[in-house]
């Protein structure tokens, strides 16, 4: 491996592992806060909170596309394009708004409708729904901070994150609990304080966007138009990783939910294990957005050649880290999910969560496997490969869970024990992937670049 590809993948990929680990910290502390509470807000943080996101992924799918595109065209030289893919994504922005807020209609009773105690279900549409009026702000963060990515400033992305998330923690603690003469809004602070502290991210990379030297060098004033053949490739490169991204976390919220539906003492388990799950997995994708603009540059620029270093560059550093978590989350799994239990809590929380931490420590590193083989091929514009591979296989697993746990009524510890497996099995199907050759022709490449 050369040590020139490592160095430019670390380069990129450090500031976006704090940037996704900061945001990480954002949700992980607002679940702490929702734990201080009691469980039941601890369980209704996790579910609606996946609800939301669940109903913005489409569109969060199409749009982080943007990363890829920025970078091809940064990679060919073609500076003038790369702010014209922030404005065609503001465009499809305006366009979903009205999609999403009818998604999300459809959505909010979906928390009594899984069979989830009633004053969880309750909590859980509240946050959901004030989530949802400010899916606008996270799409548009969305597109800008892909376009930074894209063009290699990660930099920037690092400090509009972690700016907003040193504001959020703050702002939910007052808003949630009431403090400095905050009112005390619980469930509905941390929703609250998430919106403000995501618009005011957004105002931190407007100050960079529009920054004299940027402007001239990337002719931001005339990017605002309208362009057909970016427009064209967004739908042909976009669509299918939005459509994967929506499936498969509509297949995971309703695992969720169904999960959920075991019990409050489940639903606590749950949010406890994926707090920990979220603090290892989240820093990965900033690995995962790395070597997508990494990727998209060398298809952009024509260095084909030099994917394979990239490849072997990112394995080294996300099944590195990946491998040190699992062995962290084996060995303190007790202490680690006892951090969120008050004095007293029941002692079937503590069995499960400490089972499901042993499976979290057997995928973390399939994981990264699927992050890393995913960000090339992504990268690479294999988004349709992707959507039918991962989409098959996590609505499979959806199958099988429903016979587990509402058909079969096979228990909790069974339905974790579905679940690892089939992350288990999505890494294969990435490797597999990966090492053929159908995704890196030179008609492939010349298809992905083709604006038309």
């Amino acid at each position: 491996m050369h040590k020139s590809t490592l160095k430019a993948l670390s380069i990129l990929a450090y500031p976006m592992v704090i940037s996704q680990g900061a945001f990480a910290l954002m949700i992980f502390t607002d679940r702490y806060f929702m734990s201080l509470v009691s469980p039941t807000h601890m369980g209704a943080s996790l579910g609606g909170g996946v609800a939301s996101f669940f109903c913005m992924s489409l569109f969060i799918g199409v749009l982080s596309y943007s990363n890829a595109l920025v970078a091809q065209y940064f990679g060919a030289g073609e500076f003038e394009k790369c702010p014209r893919v922030v404005t065609q994504g503001w465009l499809l922005t305006l366009g979903f708004m009205p999609v999403l807020i009818l998604i999300g209609y459809l959505v909010a009773n979906v928390f009594s409708f899984m069979g989830h105690a009633p004053e969880q279900a309750v909590l859980e549409r509240q946050y959901f729904i004030i989530l949802l009026w400010g899916a606008s702000i996270s799409l548009a963060k969305t597109c800008i901070a892909s376009y930074f990515s894209g063009i290699g400033r990660t930099r920037v992305v690092m400090i509009a994150d972690t700016l907003g998330v040193a504001l959020n923690i703050p702002l939910s603690y007052a808003l949630v609990f009431g403090r400095w003469g905050v009112p005390e809004l619980g469930i509905e602070g941390a929703a609250y304080g998430t919106i403000i502290s995501t618009l005011f991210s957004v105002l931190v990379f407007f100050c960079y966007y529009f920054e004299s030297k940027h402007r001239d060098e990337f002719s931001v004033a005339r990017a605002f138009r309208f362009d057909l053949g970016i427009q064209r490739r967004f739908i042909r490169l976009g669509f299918p990783a939005g459509v994967e991204m929506f499936l498969n976390v509509a297949a995971f919220n309703l695992f969720l939910l169904m999960f959920q539906s075991y019990g409050i003492d489940e639903a606590a388990s749950a949010a406890i294990v994926f707090n920990w799950d979220l603090l290892s997995y989240v820093p990965m994708i900033g690995l995962n957005v790395a070597i997508i603009s990494l990727i998209g540059r060398n298809l952009g620029a024509g260095n084909t050649d030099n994917m394979q270093e990239v490849i072997r560059a990112g394995f080294l550093m996300g099944i590195g880290y990946s491998s040190v978590l699992a062995v962290v989350f084996f060995v303190f799994r007790e202490p680690f999910v006892t951090i969120f239990l008050a004095v007293g809590s029941s002692g079937w929380i503590v069995e499960l969560s400490t089972y499901m931490m042993i499976g979290l420590a057997t995928y973390v590193m399939a994981d990264a496997t699927i992050l890393i083989a995913g960000g090339v091929l992504r990268g690479a514009g294999d988004t349709r490969w992707l959507m039918w591979a991962s989409i098959l296989i996590h609505w499979f697993m959806l199958v099988i869970q429903y016979f587990v746990i509402k058909v079969w009524q096979l228990g909790p510890k069974a339905s974790w024990a579905v679940f690892v497996f089939m992350i288990l099995m999505t890494a294969g199907m990435y490797l597999l992937r990966l090492i053929s050759s159908r995704w890196r022709t030179k008609e492939a490449f010349a298809r992905v670049m083709s604006e038309h």
